[in-house]
């Protein structure tokens, strides 16, 4: 991720939740349409599953982000761990839907919203406060994405950060790419 200087907690959140869509969206695209819908074992969840519950967060906790509780009556948060979308089209439209509902909810904020109480469960939080919980939430849960089609790819895997044993040569890039900018 390329740090943009910015004393702006919004701006930063923007930034790092990009980030980690990004990072979710490039490790997904190295698996096949079957690898997306494959577990571990009977207690691991799919990729698909980890996409579909994300989503559901997405659409519950940024639709009417201000105005009403973040866990919508409508949610069924257990149907999220059951029987995603058949494919990877209908599970990316998904996947975008929650995004742009989480983009569409911060990015109209300023620095000056920080302090508004919004709920989520019945529960108080300022505006810093519920985009922090989503914050820790959400590349958790990337994070998982990661590991699996990491695991699926095996081989094939294209390193999303520093490649393994490539520390020296990725630092030497970093440096003269820095020196041209000077």
């Amino acid at each position: 991720m390329a740090l943009q200087f910015t004393t702006s907690y919004i701006e930063d959140s923007l930034a790092v939740f990009r980030y980690y869509k990004k990072l979710a969206e490039r490790a997904m695209e190295q698996v096949t349409d079957e690898q997306l819908f494959e577990v571990l074992d009977c207690e691991a969840n799919s990729i698909a599953i980890i996409v579909k519950h994300m989503a559901g967060n997405m659409r519950s906790r940024w639709t009417d982000f201000l105005t009403t509780d973040g866990e919508k009556p409508n949610r069924n948060r257990d149907s999220e761990f059951a029987d995603p979308s058949a494919t990877r089209a209908a599970l990316l439209a998904e996947w975008e839907d929650g995004w742009s509902r989480l983009f569409g909810a911060i990015e109209p904020l300023t620095d000056a919203d920080l302090g508004r109480k919004v709920t989520i469960r019945g529960e108080a939080h300022s505006v810093m406060q519920a985009i922090n919980r989503q914050l820790a939430h959400y590349p958790h849960h990337v994070g998982q994405i990661v590991l699996l089609a990491k695991h699926f790819a095996c081989e094939h895997w294209q390193s999303l950060s520093v490649p393994r044993n490539k520390s020296a040569e990725f630092n030497r890039k970093v440096a003269a790419r820095e020196a041209s900018q000077r």
